[in-house]
C-alpha cells in the first residue's frame, strides 16, 4: 500500500462520527419507537405497525433518487460531502419534532406521527446516503476501505451505546433531565440528541476527503445506471441477504422493550458490594433492565466491530459473515429456551450473539464497495451513490416491514399497552425474540453462501486492474473539497 493510499487516523475517526450522529436516530427508532408510539404517544401497536411499514417503504423508494442525485452532484466539496453541511440541521429540527407528544386527538396525533416520522426519515435518507457512499470513494483499497467501515460501525455502536445507556434515564419522569413528565422528557432529550448530531455531521465535513472519481469519459445516464445495477449480480445478492439479514435484527430489536417489560419484568439483583452505585441487593425496573441489555448489546457489538479486520484479513469476508452469523443466530434461537428468572442467563447468552453479530453490518458495508468496485471493472461506468444508496433500500425495507411485523404479529396475539398480558401474548414476544427472527438470518446465510459470486481472489483481481485504468486515465485526485 503507498502512502497515498493510507488514510490519516484522524479522517478515520472523524468519518466514523458520522455513524454515531446517525445511529442517534437509528438505535431510537430500532429499538424505543415501538413502544414510544404505544406506551408514550398513545396509538394502538397495529395503527403504529402499519405506519411504520408503509412509511418505510415509502422512504426506501426515494433512497434510490437521492442515490443518482449524489452521484450527479458537482460541487468544490465533492459528491458526497456537501448533503452533510446542509442537512444536519433540518434533520435535527424534525427529529424533535418527530418525539413531540401534540395535544391532539387520536387522529390528529396519528396524523401528526405519519407526517413527522415520514420526514425524519426522508431527511435522514437525504443525509446518511451519502455519508455512506463516501465509504466508496474516500479510498480506493480495499483493506483501508474494511478498516474505514469498521471505524464507520465503532462509531455507529458508540452512538447505539449512548442512546441504549441514557435515553430511557433521560426522558423518564424524574429522570436526569428532570421531566415532570414522560412527554416532556422524550421532547427534551431530543434537543440534546439534535445538537450532538449536528457537530458530529460538520466535523465529518470538515476533516475527510473524497478521493475515487467516476471515470472522466463516462456519460451519466439514470437508465445506464440503472441497468448496471440490476445487472451487477454481487449485487443483488448483497441485496437479497441484507433484506433477510435486517429482518432478522428488526423482528427482535423491536420486542426488546416490551420483552423485558411485559415478560421478564421487574428483578431483584444481588452485586457483589464493592460494585460501585449499584452494589449489593436492589430492585431493577423494566427501564434499568433495557438499558442495561441494550448498552451491553452495543459495547459488546462495537467490540466486535474493531475486531473485524483481522478476521476479514484471515479468513475472507464471505466466511467471516457466514462464521459469525452462525453463532449469533443459535444465541438468537437460545431465547426461546429461557425464563424470566433466568436474569443473567438471558445476559450471557445475549453477549455471545452481540459480539458475533454486531460487526455483521461491517462486513456487509464492505462487501457492497467491493460490489462498485465490480461495477466499473464490468462496465467502465461507477455510480457509488446508487450502489449505497439501492443498498440502504432494502436495509431501509427491512426495518420498516420487520418492525411493523412485529408490531402487527404483537396484536395479532392480543397485546394491549399498558395492560397485563395474556400468555398468548407472552409467547408472542418470547417468539420474536428468538425462532422467528433466527428462521430469517439461516435464509440469509443461504442466499449468500449459495449465491454470492466474488472471493478474495477476484476482489484482488479487480482491485488491481482498476487501480491500472485510473493511474492510466488519471481519473484518481490526490483529494477533493479542502
Amino acid at each position: 500500500m503507498t502512502e497515498q493510499q493510507k488514510l490519516r487516523i484522524t479522517e478515520k475517526f472523524s468519518y466514523g462520527l458520522g455513524d454515531f450522529a446517525s445511529c442517534l436516530y437509528w438505535q431510537t427508532i430500532s429499538v424505543y419507537l415501538a413502544i414510544f408510539y404505544t406506551d408514550i404517544f398513545g396509538i394502538s401497536a397495529l395503527a403504529a405497525g402499519t405506519m411504520i411499514g408503509l412509511s418505510r417503504s415509502f422512504d426506501a423508494i426515494f433512497d434510490v433518487v437521492i442515490g443518482m442525485l449524489a452521484d450527479r452532484t458537482k460541487s468544490r466539496w465533492g459528491k458526497f460531502r456537501p448533503y452533510l453541511l446542509y442537512t444536519c440541521v433540518p434533520m435535527a429540527v424534525v427529529g424533535l419534532l418527530t418525539f413531540t407528544v401534540p395535544d391532539f386527538s387520536d387522529k390528529g396525533k396519528l396524523i401528526w406521527a405519519y407526517v413527522t416520522f415520514n420526514s425524519l426519515m426522508l431527511i435522514y435518507t437525504t443525509i446518511n446516503i451519502p455519508y455512506t457512499a463516501m465509504l466508496g470513494v474516500i479510498t480506493p483499497n480495499p483493506v483501508e476501505r474494511t478498516a474505514l467501515s469498521s471505524i464507520k460501525f465503532v462509531g455507529a455502536f458508540a452512538g447505539g451505546i449512548v442512546i441504549s445507556a441514557t435515553l430511557l434515564p433521560m426522558a423518564k419522569v424524574g429522570g436526569w433531565l428532570g421531566a415532570t413528565s414522560a412527554k416532556q422528557g422524550w421532547q427534551m432529550s431530543f434537543v440534546i440528541i439534535g445538537i450532538a448530531a449536528i457537530i458530529s455531521f460538520l466535523i465529518v465535513f470538515f476533516n475527510t476527503r473524497e478521493r475515487v472519481l467516476p471515470p472522466k469519459a463516462q456519460q451519466t445516464s439514470v437508465l445506464k445506471d440503472l441497468g448496471d445495477l440490476v445487472t451487477n449480480r454481487p449485487w443483488l445478492v448483497l441485496l437479497a441477504t441484507t433484506i433477510t439479514f435486517i429482518f432478522f435484527v428488526a423482528l427482535r430489536g423491536n420486542a426488546i422493550a416490551h420483552y423485558f417489560k411485559y415478560y421478564v419484568g421487574t428483578q431483584t439483583i444481588t452485586l457483589p458490594s464493592w460494585v460501585p452505585k449499584i452494589g449489593g441487593t436492589q430492585t431493577w425496573g423494566w427501564e434499568t433492565l433495557v438499558s442495561m441489555f441494550n448498552t451491553t448489546n452495543q459495547v459488546l457489538s462495537l467490540i466486535g466491530a474493531m475486531l473485524v479486520p483481522i478476521l476479514v484479513r484471515r479468513v475472507g469476508s464471505k466466511p467471516a459473515f457466514v462464521i459469525l452469523f452462525v453463532i449469533a443466530i443459535l444465541s438468537t434461537a437460545a431465547f426461546y429456551f429461557l425464563q424470566p428468572e433466568q436474569l443473567w442467563l438471558i445476559f450471557a447468552v445475549n453477549a455471545i450473539g452481540s459480539i458475533t453479530g454486531g460487526p455483521l453490518s461491517a462486513v456487509l458495508w464492505a462487501m457492497y464497495a467491493d460490489t462498485a468496485d465490480y461495477a466499473e471493472w464490468k462496465t467502465g461506468r461507477r455510480a457509488t451513490g446508487l450502489i449505497f444508496s439501492a443498498s440502504i433500500f432494502s436495509q431501509k425495507f427491512g426495518w420498516g416491514w420487520g418492525g411493523g411485523l412485529s408490531l402487527v404479529m404483537l396484536n395479532g396475539v392480543g397485546f394491549v399497552a399498558n395492560q397485563v398480558q395474556t400468555p398468548e401474548a407472552l409467547h408472542g414476544l418470547v417468539k420474536l425474540m428468538s425462532i422467528f427472527p433466527a428462521a430469517f438470518g439461516i435464509l440469509a446465510i443461504l442466499i449468500l453462501v449459495i449465491f454470492y459470486p466474488l472471493n478474495e481472489a477476484k476482489i484482488e483481481q479487480i482491485s488491481a486492474d482498476l487501480k491500472a485504468r485510473r493511474a492510466a486515465a488519471g481519473d484518481t485526485p490526490a483529494g477533493v473539497g479542502a
